[in-house]
This record gives structure tokens, C-alpha cells and sequence, in this order.
């Protein structure tokens, strides 16, 4: 299995840097696969996928935010804006995601990677329309990006990047500030994730809560020595094509997890 991580890794810490991203949507279906071959007690597979998914984030968005940081893109001040309604949101989030059974988180993921391809496919995003909002409206995006993001094991991307080009923020930019947001979403996730699954007794050997410890090991390894690698590329390659080559990826992932 360790190979399946390490290669996994390779592509989330990739796709964190390219596409701002974070990785989850590639990492949760792989360990969700992996941990049914193992034969873990189906009742919280899908919660330590999405919980060691978070925890691999951790390290994939801090590589991935300085390395965008380098470059002079991430937008610091809006990170610190939206950060505290992102903490209280992911935990939320988690407590939500726990008392779900592993089926209708399941059927959220795939429903919701599914969408994501749709929208990576043909570019669709908010024509920019309004400023940054002001103090509880930044606190209310950070709530909705965080708990989203928890439920799906994701650091956030796919709604952070959406949001700010809304608010008149250019893409790049976007990208760059979103990879730096995957951090607190990360933390607060796995935090709590840990805490609702600590002592539960479906869980295998070398779980520290929700979280598997084999998996976030090899993963975030190999992850983050790719994240920089993604974001240097983000900057030299055509990430239009790219994109909608993910997009394809995403939608047979989500259409095969609905399925089986």
C-alpha cells in the first residue's frame, strides 16, 4: 500500500500547487478504496478518509502557500479575514460529518466532485460583481468554505477560488490565497476529526482519531515535496487545458463512487 500512497501524493501535492486545490478530491476516493481492501469496518471508512485526507493537507497547503508566497501572489490579509469563520466552520463541519454514515457521505462527495468537474470543465465562475465584503460577510464565507470543505476532506479550493474572483480578486491570486486558506481548514478539520473519533472502537490499529496514520504519513511525505513542483508549474503551463484534463478525472471519480 505504500506505493498507492506515495503516488497519491505525488498527484494531490501536484494539483495543490497547480490548481489550488488542495488534493482532497483525488485523496479521499483513493483511501476510501484502499480502506475497503483492507477490510475496515465499513461504518468509518469514509470518515477516515476524509479525515486523513485533512490531516495530509495540512502539510500539501503550507508547502503550496509558500511556495505561492515566494511568487508574491498570496493576499495576506484576506486570509486572516476569512480565517476565523473558516476554524469555527470546519469544526462544525466535522461534527456534522460524524453523526453521517459512510454512505450519504459517500453520495455528498461524489454529487459534490461531480460539480466540481462540471465547473473546472467549462471555467464557470462568478463574473466579478463586488468588493471584499466587510467583517461578518468574510466570516460567513470562511463558515461556509470551511464546513464544506470538512465534510468533503478537501482544503477548500474549489469554493475559496470561486469566491474571491467574485470579489474581484484575479486569479492567480485567487489560487495563491486559497492554497494559504487550505491551512486553517486543514487544522481545524483534522483537530476535531481526531477528537470525534478518538476511542472508537471500529477504528483499525494506527489511528490516531479518524485519522490513519500509514496513509497521512506516506502521503504527506510525498506531497509535500511535489507542492512547490505544482505551484512553479502554475505558473508556466496552460492550466486552461489542464484543467478540464482534471475535470474528466473528477467526474469518473464521482460517477464511479455514486455507482459502487
Amino acid at each position: 500500500m505504500i506505493e498507492i500512497y506515495l503516488l497519491t501524493g505525488v498527484v494531490a501535492g501536484t494539483l495543490a500547487g497547480l490548481l489550488g486545490v488542495g488534493g482532497g478530491l483525488i485523496i479521499v476516493p483513493v483511501l476510501f478504496a484502499v480502506f475497503s481492501r483492507q477490510n475496515f469496518d465499513v461504518d468509518v471508512r469514509m470518515h477516515m478518509a476524509l479525515a486523513t485526507s485533512l490531516a495530509t493537507i495540512v502539510f500539501t497547503s503550507s508547502m503550496s502557500a509558500w511556495s505561492h508566497h515566494r511568487q508574491h501572489a498570496v493576499i495576506w490579509p484576506v486570509v486572516i479575514r476569512l480565517t476565523p469563520g473558516i476554524l469555527f466552520g470546519a469544526a462544525a463541519g466535522v461534527m456534522i460529518a460524524d453523526v453521517l454514515p459512510t454512505q450519504a457521505l459517500k453520495i455528498i462527495f461524489a454529487v459534490f466532485e461531480i460539480l466540481v468537474a462540471i465547473q473546472m470543465a467549462w471555467s464557470v465562475r462568478p463574473a466579478s460583481r463586488q468588493p471584499l465584503p466587510g467583517v461578518a460577510g468574510m466570516f460567513v464565507a470562511g463558515g461556509v468554505i470551511g464546513s464544506v470543505s470538512s465534510i468533503i476532506g478537501i482544503g477548500g479550493g474549489t469554493l475559496t477560488v470561486p469566491f474571491l474572483t467574485f470579489c474581484q480578486v484575479t486569479i492567480h491570486r485567487a489560487v495563491a490565497t486559497s492554497a494559504a486558506c487550505g491551512l486553517p481548514v486543514a487544522l481545524s478539520g483534522t483537530l476535531f476529526y481526531i477528537l470525534m473519533g478518538w476511542g472508537d472502537v471500529r477504528l483499525p490499529a494506527s489511528t490516531v482519531g479518524y485519522v490513519y496514520s500509514p496513509a497521512f504519513f506516506w502521503i504527506s511525505v510525498s506531497s509535500i515535496l511535489f507542492a512547490p513542483f505544482g505551484a512553479w508549474l502554475a505558473h508556466r503551463l496552460p492550466v486552461v487545458i489542464l484543467r478540464r484534463i482534471f475535470a474528466l478525472l473528477l467526474a469518473l471519480i464521482g460517477l464511479r463512487m455514486l455507482v459502487f
